[in-house]
């Protein structure tokens, strides 16, 4: 028998050497509007960039990276 999980998103903000795991506010946004939602609460994702998705632990998990003080 062939059973199927939803796996849960998870965002993690990543910047100025610290890691933050974020929760989904709502399903149905795609992984930019996701971005875009938290953009409000921390402003050093205006300039983030998305990545993934990466499967780990049952778990979808997207990066939001600062590219603030960065050179390159």
């Amino acid at each position: 028998m062939l059973t199927t999980n939803h796996l849960l998103r998870v965002f993690i903000m990543e910047g100025k050497g610290q890691k933050i795991q974020l929760s989904d506010p709502e399903v149905s946004f795609s992984p930019q509007a996701v971005l875009n939602f938290y953009c409000a609460t921390y402003p050093i994702l205006t300039t983030a960039t998305v990545s993934g998705p990466v499967i780990t632990d049952d778990t979808v998990q997207y990066t939001f990276t600062s590219v603030i003080g960065t050179k390159g």
